[in-house]
């Protein structure tokens, strides 16, 4: 994996935590989220940037890994926010943000782990036990 999608990650990582951090904020509940403009205001923005952010994976990352994350449908999804916020179906959002995202999350973090073991292990400088 290129440092590029490394980054990557770690930024969508980041915006699945900041959707974390809102059902904390806001209760984790459905009936919060439906009722609560600034509850889905602050995940539709995370799910547009994690959106925009897989879009600037290398294809040959989106294409290997796509079979774990369906990086077509978070474009998707990011062009329903973005262009068509109006319309977004309340119930699919709240299934992407509770379902989904916690798998990406998940996903990200695991390729994030295996590419820094790769690099531990053939790092000639690696000193065991620090």
């Amino acid at each position: 994996m290129s440092k590029g999608n490394k980054d990557l990650l770690k930024h969508i990582i980041g915006y699945c935590n900041q959707i974390g951090e809102a059902h904390s904020q806001f209760g984790n509940s459905y009936e919060a989220f439906c009722s609560n403009s600034v509850y889905r205001n602050a995940v539709a923005m995370c799910v547009l940037q994690i959106g925009e952010l897989s879009n600037h994976l290398t294809e040959d990352f989106r294409e290997a890994t796509a079979g774990d994350i369906p990086w077509k449908q978070i474009r998707g999804l990011r062009n329903v926010v973005a262009h068509e916020y109006g319309n977004i179906d309340e119930e699919s959002l709240w299934e992407t943000i509770t379902e989904d995202i916690p798998v990406l999350y998940k996903f990200c973090t695991h390729q994030i782990e295996m590419l820094n073991d790769q690099n531990q292990d053939t790092s000639p400088n690696l000193k065991m036990g620090m």
